[in-house]
């Protein structure tokens, strides 16, 4: 081997003499606009600054439409977000007290069921105190063939209504 053949020659894969036209190269260049350093009393207002922005929208490729209505959209969005997550929040605290409201209703109940639990406990020992006597076996009244007694008829039936209460 010689040195010649073991050096690497390098190769471009680029064909000598083929360039690009002078056209294809300016238009791939940015546009150059002029921009104002001072603050002058027209850029502090909210008309001059509105005024650079239409005119440095202008001048990008994307119109000034679109970036408007890409802006309007991300503005709808964002108040839209924030009306739902106040909205989710009321609701949350509206929640949270209706659920402490029923926890407060059902222990009320509960006690109110101790306290009956407790009454009918004591009903037998109080009956007792004033000399009730418990009850021994059933009774029952049938009433299907019931006449009145001739001592329990009034005796007076065939008065008027006015002697029998006793008026003269």
């Amino acid at each position: 081997m010689t040195l010649a053949s073991s050096a690497r020659s390098v190769r471009s894969r680029t064909a000598p003499g083929k360039r690009r036209p002078a056209s294809q190269a300016e238009q791939r260049r940015a546009r150059l606009a002029l921009v104002d350093g001072g603050r002058s009393a027209t850029n502090r207002s909210l008309g001059g600054r509105a005024r650079r922005f239409v005119s440095w929208a202008g001048t990008r490729s994307t119109p000034l439409i679109q970036f408007a209505v890409a802006l309007v959209f991300l503005s709808v969005c964002l108040l839209g977000s924030l009306l739902l997550r106040t909205q989710m929040v009321q609701n949350s605290f509206e929640a949270s007290s209706v659920q402490s409201s029923i926890s407060k209703l059902t222990q009320d109940v509960q006690d109110d069921q101790d306290k009956l639990d407790q009454l009918q406990a004591s009903l037998p020992d109080k009956a007792q105190q004033m000399g009730m006597v418990p009850q021994r076996g059933t009774s029952s009244i049938d009433l299907n063939g019931y006449r009145p007694s001739e001592n329990m008829q009034p005796q007076n039936q065939g008065q008027a209504p006015g002697a029998r209460a006793g008026q003269h």
